[in-house]
């Protein structure tokens, strides 16, 4: 349930940001399918394409680091 409200809010804010620029937005995002990232981007600037990259390879060697200590546990 946390997790959805924090999607709701982040599109929200999403929403509001981009009626309030000038036009010119930057957007990044990674959509997770399993353990794989899905890296998608749109702007003129490519630092949220890259800092979304930097977070899905992060997110992707917490994934695997975790589910080693969680085995490690069970056994």
């Amino acid at each position: 349930m946390a997790g959805f409200f924090i999607v709701v809010v982040g599109v929200v804010v999403l929403i509001v940001v981009t009626i309030l620029s000038d036009g010119s937005t930057n957007f990044g995002a990674v959509i997770f399918i399993g353990p794989f990232p899905i890296v998608v981007g749109a702007g003129v600037e490519p630092w949220m394409i890259l800092f979304s990259i930097i977070l899905a390879v992060l997110s992707v060697i917490i994934f695997f680091v975790l589910r080693r200590e969680v085995k490690r546990a069970n056994v």
